[in-house]
């Protein structure tokens, strides 16, 4: 049977998912005196939709205001300015014939497509293999996102490999009962203890051992 790949893209194709909650981090602490660092930070808001983040700010008693968000973006739109590069060999996996593939991400898709074609990947992923935090009313860590790609692309959650860095993300693939690879190349060690702590089997910090791992289950 024919596999799914589905692809997070910040922190697994690219080195981008620090770049965000470091923006909200800064302004947290400008803003709110928090005094947080960013495995904190991360810890909170990795791997999630803006969304999420703000419902995630109001739990903890944390109001933000869409000033604080617009300011963000702005942050946000500098940093991508500066350009970023693809995860080393993750292109090798991106030619592969044998599994289909798509990218279902906490971003928006404006953002996301910007971020696509930073790293030149719109030929492997046109906008129809891309699922973004705007189609659905709930963001990683719930798994609606990737049952939607699942069920678009035509695939059962059985039939699927997701790739991701995030706790939220990883716990969004669990729930959806999918298979799961964590790729922890960009995280720090004690966030890779916490990954370990849902049960992830299958961990790896570079491309090849993931392209190794998903031939053999082919």
């Amino acid at each position: 049977m024919k596999k799914l790949i589905i692809w997070d893209f910040d922190g697994v194709i690219a080195d981008t998912e620090k770049l965000w909650v470091a923006s909200r981090m800064e302004l947290l602490n400008l803003y709110y005196n928090l005094n947080w660092d960013f495995d904190t930070t991360n810890k909170h808001i990795g791997g999630r939709s803006d969304k999420d983040k703000k419902q995630v700010f109001d739990n903890l008693g944390i109001k933000t205001d869409q000033a604080f968000w617009d300011e963000a973006m702005k942050l946000d739109m500098q940093k991508m300015a500066q350009g970023f590069a693809l995860t080393p060999d993750i292109e090798d996996i991106f030619k592969i014939k044998d599994f289909e593939q798509c990218i279902a991400t906490g971003g928006t898709l404006k953002k996301t497509e910007m971020k696509i074609k930073t790293v030149g990947i719109q030929n492997y992923f046109p906008l129809e293999k891309v699922f973004t935090s705007d189609l659905v009313t709930k963001g990683k860590p719930e798994p609606d996102l990737f049952l939607l790609a699942a069920h678009t692309m035509g695939y059962e959650p059985e039939n699927c490999v997701v790739v991701e860095d995030s706790l939220a993300g990883l716990t969004a693939a669990k729930k959806a009962k999918m298979n799961m690879i964590a790729f922890v190349k960009y995280n720090s060690e004690e966030y890779i203890k916490e990954i370990k702590k849902l049960g992830i089997h299958h961990i790896f910090d570079n491309m090849r051992d993931v392209k190794k791992f998903i031939l053999s289950k082919s």
